[in-house]
């Protein structure tokens, strides 16, 4: 019989400035400007013993939410890797903040809510264990 997978999420918000040196010549994508953001964080597997939980939803959010505190109301072009800071560039921030405490990370979107964009990184789960 197929082991049960599940997906749990955690959202966090942010607000942050920006500009896109590589954007089009006199673009507004050039110009300083900012967003509000929200980046969510999805862990897959089974529920696992003794509580029967694919993760701690607590440490999820704690961790997803010191990553975006690191960014709010920064400038994000100020912050290694990214100097140019698209939507890509940040679920790749997020990931590598998260992944390292959290093998289980499946998924990272990050949003630009009030422009409706958005973008979302799959990642590989771990292998389940060997019976």
């Amino acid at each position: 019989m197929a082991e049960t997978v599940f997906e749990i999420s955690k959202t966090a918000t942010f607000d942050a400035a920006h500009r896109l040196p590589g954007g089009p010549p006199g673009g507004p994508y050039t110009r300083l400007h900012g967003h509000s953001f929200s980046v969510q964080a999805t862990l897959s597997g089974p529920a696992a013993a003794p509580v029967g939980w694919v993760a701690d939803l607590g440490e999820l959010d704690l961790a997803l939410r010191a990553a975006a505190g690191e960014l709010d109301h920064s400038v994000l072009n100020d912050h290694p890797g990214l100097e140019s800071p698209t939507l890509e560039a940040l679920c790749l921030f997020f990931a590598g903040r998260l992944k390292p405490r959290f093998p289980a990370l499946s998924r990272v979107a990050v949003s630009r809510p009030t422009v409706g964009e958005s973008c979302s990184l799959a990642l590989t789960p771990p292998p389940p264990p060997s019976p």
